[in-house]
């Protein structure tokens, strides 16, 4: 680590400790050259995969769009703001867990349907309407029917 004062490299810690509920590591330093003290904070960085849209392009996940879908689908729902960040988490584990640098927004699409179903039926199926572009009224009935089985 540079110190930010004197830009030697030669720097040594003097007191780390968990912040952030232990997602985080604070650091003191000392530059060995000009003895100033500075804190660093560590994080482990994890790599979300790029999605792919049904056009072809590419995009970065992005965790704010995947809440906010969840959050409309589940608008006037009686779900907890905690529920619905244990869901967000466990889609972004589940999206790590493939291994790939890319995927489909068919299999994210997927993901998040099933995670619905176990979370609110109605929100499911709001969700499962848009995602799947319902024409009619039949079309809910039928997703309806299999909410049953």
């Amino acid at each position: 680590m540079f110190c930010p004062f004197c830009s030697e490299q030669e720097t040594k810690v003097i007191d780390s400790r968990l912040v952030a509920e232990g997602h985080q590591v604070r650091r003191r330093r000392e530059c060995m050259v000009c003895h100033e003290r500075f804190t660093t904070f560590e994080s482990a960085e994890l790599v979300m995969p790029r999605v792919i849209k049904r056009d072809g392009s590419r995009e970065p996940f992005n965790e704010d769009k995947l809440r906010a879908g969840l959050q409309r689908a589940l608008e006037k729902r009686p779900v907890s703001t905690e529920k619905v960040e244990q869901c967000v988490l466990s889609l972004k584990s589940k999206l790590r867990a493939t291994g790939e640098r890319e995927v489909s927004s068919e299999l994210l699409g997927s993901l998040i349907m099933n995670a619905l179903r176990d979370l609110d039926k109605v929100a499911y199926v709001r969700f499962a309407s848009v995602y799947r572009s319902f024409e009619d009224i039949r079309e809910f009935g039928e997703e309806i029917a299999r909410l049953g089985d």
